[in-house]
């Protein structure tokens, strides 16, 4: 039994498989990384990595404790305390990712292939495993990447920016007639906001689904599939023009296809 970690800059995200089949999953946020432990112990089960969400619970493994996992394959981008976590669960095969030269049919375009994100690389490999093709591959999280994936599965490089509600925190904090005191404005989006919650929200959601347009129009093909992962990407996918698929815990995914193809050689 595997169990699969991805860290990222606000939740950990795991999934404990065996082959093929998803047995439990969960998540937390990474300021609790300490109780990552217990969870996979008595956490809540799961069938399926995209229905992650530590709310239910059924039979099964429930409570059987750390008992029957033989390697963990983790993503971090949370830093050395969270990695410290990780490592203390005691599982004599762990594996810390970082992104290769080329792994699991993907090649990385970069000039320093380590200095890619490991969860970035995790969900260009699972996104290249269902699309087979030309892609933009995006996460929307507490940063935004757009990731572009050619025909012949080529990372062919991506933008950073902030999330949604980065974005709208950011100017919200630093703009003293935005400041409400209580935190981000909580709009709705409109074409022409005419409130200052809606512009702030609105204003969001157009930067980064023009830089996401962008990219695909640079990739100088209309019908590149855009695939969203990540807690903004429903709030995304209804602006967006061309074909667009939400698919969760991408970089979940990811890992089982790189532990599957080191455990082939």
């Amino acid at each position: 039994m595997k169990l699969l970690i991805d860290a990222g800059n606000t939740r950990i995200k795991w999934a404990l498989v065996r082959g093929d089949e998803w047995l439990r999953s969960g998540t937390l946020p990474v300021k609790l990384a300490s109780e990552l432990s217990s969870q996979v112990a008595d956490g809540p089960e799961s069938h399926d990595p995209a229905t992650v969400s530590g709310q239910t619970m059924a039979g099964g493994f429930a409570g059987a404790g750390l008992r029957g996992i033989s390697q963990i394959w983790a993503s971090n981008v949370a830093g050395a305390e969270v990695a410290r976590q990780i490592r203390e669960l005691g599982i004599e095969q762990m594996h810390i990712i970082t992104a290769q030269t080329h792994q699991c049919g993907v090649r990385n375009g970069y000039a320093n292939a380590a200095q890619l994100g490991s969860d970035r690389w995790a969900a260009l490999i699972a996104a290249w495993h269902q699309v087979r093709g030309k892609c933009l591959v995006v996460s929307c999280g507490t940063a935004t990447t757009i990731d572009a994936l050619s025909a012949q599965g080529e990372f062919l490089g991506g933008l950073i920016l902030p999330g949604v509600d980065l974005m709208q925190r950011s100017l919200a904090g630093a703009t003293d007639k935005l400041k409400t005191g209580r935190g981000v404005y909580r709009g709705v989006y409109m074409p022409f906001p005419q409130n200052t919650a809606d512009a702030l929200f609105s204003g969001a959601v157009q930067a980064s689904c023009g830089a996401i347009e962008r990219q695909r129009a640079l990739l100088d093909d209309d019908g590149v599939p855009v695939m969203l992962s990540g807690g903004a990407a429903e709030i995304l996918q209804p602006y967006l023009g061309g074909p667009t698929l939400c698919m969760d815990n991408l970089v979940l995914r990811g890992l089982l296809l790189i532990a599957q193809e080191a455990g082939a050689r």
